[in-house]
């Protein structure tokens, strides 16, 4: 028996995902990368990178397109302060799941429409990726992605870009 493959991404794929190629040659393409698929960098050629997905199968890619991933922030090993629990986002993407769930089977099952099931879905928004102990949570409410390593939620990323003095985000006036 071999030893489980061991994968620590260090980037994603772009939001519109990324075109592999078998090798660092552009006229033989492959298959297209998921959005926001974590991967591993293995290699690297110029503008080239082999990238390593979760299930072993590697590809090559344009690496200037890699969304790098930093290292997640160490744990404290104290208490958790109410500010940094994931309990309550976690609860609340449990929460949104659940009825996008529930609304599938009505669907499913011919109890509502489409336009019924749009409507009803239309503010249901969630993101989650868990890596083992690692977890990368969207909270849509507060336009952050938040970082768990399981002790702690730190902020990871925010949703909304960063906004330069006198311009107001979304050409929302002051």
């Amino acid at each position: 028996m071999t030893a489980p493959f061991d994968f620590d991404p260090t980037h994603v794929a772009p939001a519109d995902g990324l075109q592999t190629w078998a090798s660092p040659d552009p006229s033989r393409p492959s298959v297209r990368l998921d959005p926001l698929l974590p991967v591993r960098v293995a290699d690297s050629s110029g503008n080239w990178s082999r990238v390593v997905c979760s299930n072993g199968w590697s590809a090559w890619v344009d690496g200037r397109m890699l969304v790098a991933l930093p290292h997640p922030p160490p744990g404290t090993g104290r208490p958790l302060t109410p500010a940094e629990d994931p309990r309550p986002l976690l609860a609340a993407l449990e929460q949104a799941l659940a009825s996008y769930r529930r609304l599938v089977g009505e669907y499913a099952d011919g109890l509502i429409d489409l336009e019924t099931f749009r409507d009803r879905t239309r503010n249901l928004r969630l993101g989650a990726v868990l890596d083992g102990p690692s977890a990368w949570l969207l909270d849509l409410d507060q336009g952050r992605w938040y970082y768990s390593d399981g002790t702690r939620l730190q902020t990871y990323a925010t949703v909304e870009p960063p906004v330069s003095e006198g311009s107001h985000p979304r050409g929302d006036a002051a």
